[in-house]
């Protein structure tokens, strides 16, 4: 059964949102701590992954991006300035790589997004479920797939999501407020049907 309100379809939608990260944990990369990158990387991989998928809109395009933006963390590290927001500076590499990949394959048409494959290390998530939440995600625009993948997902305040977006705060307010009400309804309509 579907649940409802808010912070079940956020949880619904995004079962695993990233532990908070410290800024220690990117400078302990940088320093060359192989454990550290490992820990970076099995807190963020599916927050890095659903966020490249909500662009490029393919499974295979998102995982290259977010195998790229491991690479590109481990040699920018280095560079890093600690400022409380790691996952901010994760997600700006994230989305710098996965619009150059866009940028580099306008001639090929995007496939259908895989959504259903993003959840499928849940071995509980019923087939039923991955499908109900392909059809809902396909509901909103690219922005609105975007908000909500970094505020449920990524655990991203709205003003952080406005500056990574480069949107004003209110517009991404709006835009998270109006996808989780289109996902309410169409999960409502389908639990009824």
């Amino acid at each position: 059964m579907l649940l409802f309100g808010l912070a079940a379809i956020e949880q619904q939608v995004f079962p695993g949102a990233a532990p908070a990260l410290e800024d220690s944990l990117i400078l302990d990369v940088a320093k060359g701590d192989t454990r550290a990158f490992s820990e970076l990387y099995i807190r963020t991989h599916k927050s890095i992954y659903g966020f490249a998928l909500s662009i490029v809109k393919n499974q295979q395009d998102a995982e290259d991006v977010m195998q790229d933006t491991y690479l590109k963390v481990d040699r920018a590290a280095g560079s890093y300035q600690p400022r409380g927001k790691p996952m901010a500076w994760l997600l700006t590499i994230a989305r710098n790589l996965a619009l150059e990949r866009l940028r580099s394959r306008r001639d090929v048409p995007l496939e259908q997004e895989d959504w259903h494959l993003w959840s499928a290390e849940d071995p509980t998530q019923a087939q039923e479920d991955a499908l109900v939440l392909e059809a809902a995600m396909e509901l909103l625009g690219d922005e609105e797939r975007q908000v909500v993948t970094l505020h449920a997902l990524s655990g991203l305040k709205h003003r952080e999501i406005a500056a990574l977006l480069g949107l004003p705060l209110a517009t991404v307010l709006s835009k998270y407020r109006r996808a989780l009400m289109k996902l309410k309804h169409y999960l409502e309509e389908v639990e009824q049907a």
